[in-house]
């Protein structure tokens, strides 16, 4: 059995480092397209491709965004905030990460 993790995105079930659609991520996280535009001009995603019907999102998207809309919801969180948190947050999960290999 793969031992990465899977995420479900509407029915399927999608790897760590798979791509996913403007489209595909929009009714995963239950948002419209212009508030994923927002995200992504806010810094909080980045999408891979030139234009928006061509973006390719990798499935990490999904739990920025869900942190996002958490931050936002449960603490009033303005967008600038949230991105500097996610960043802390992913820099937190990094640091643990070299900490478990130095510890084996």
């Amino acid at each position: 059995m793969n031992s990465k993790k899977t995420k479900l995105l509407s029915g399927d079930l999608i790897g760590e480092d798979e791509e996913i659609t403007l489209e595909q991520l929009c009714r995963a996280c239950e948002l419209s397209e212009q508030e994923i535009i927002q995200l992504v001009d806010q810094g909080i995603l980045e999408p891979m491709g030139p234009e928006p019907a061509e973006w390719r999102f990798v499935s990490v998207s999904l739990r920025r965004v869900r942190i996002t809309r958490n931050l936002q919801r449960d603490l009033g969180v303005n967008a600038p905030g949230a991105a500097l948190a996610l960043e802390l947050l992913e820099e937190i999960e990094e640091l643990r990460s070299r900490l478990r290999q130095l510890e084996t």
